[in-house]
């Protein structure tokens, strides 16, 4: 049984949250099996949520109703959205894509362990907070190598 000690707050970017909810990215999916095992504890934003939203309804998307549909239902399924604590953010790193520093703020003020993404701009905040004792910015691929399991090359039908 997990004790809340044992569970690690996590937040996912958008492009995250559209591997798993659109593209079932078999890397990316596995992260999934430690959200229903209770291992992981998912949480975001209004505005980051609003944000997936939005994005899917990208025509180059080409996303049909039903899809998107089912892709709100597993994100609110999976990522809790939360009302977190405005702490200081000063030393917070500023990300040179201002539309990704709502998760850099989720991230400090949830106080998560892990922001996961595949964003060139927020990985290269990975050292500067590594250093400063922040959260994690980390990709699912390299979170499972560190972890030791094994990267899936077979696709995953679902989510």
């Amino acid at each position: 049984m997990n004790t809340p000690e044992s569970v690690l707050s996590v937040v996912f970017d958008t492009n995250i949250c559209l591997d798993f909810f659109i593209f079932h990215d078999p890397v990316s999916c596995r992260l999934l099996n430690y959200l229903r095992t209770g291992n992981l504890l998912a949480v975001t934003r209004t505005d980051c949520r609003e944000e997936f939203l939005t994005v899917l309804d990208y025509p180059k998307l080409e996303l049909s109703e039903n899809d998107k549909e089912q892709a709100v239902a597993c994100f609110d399924r999976f990522i809790t959205v939360i009302d977190a604590e405005t702490k200081k953010r000063d030393f917070l790193p500023v990300c040179t894509d201002p539309d990704d520093q709502k998760f850099l703020e989720t991230a400090f003020d949830a106080n998560a362990k892990f922001l996961f993404t595949k964003d060139k701009a927020l990985l290269k905040l990975a050292r500067h907070n590594r250093k400063r004792g922040l959260f994690r910015i980390i990709s699912p691929a390299q979170w499972l190598i560190e972890m030791k399991q094994e990267i899936p090359e077979d696709p995953i039908s679902s989510c």
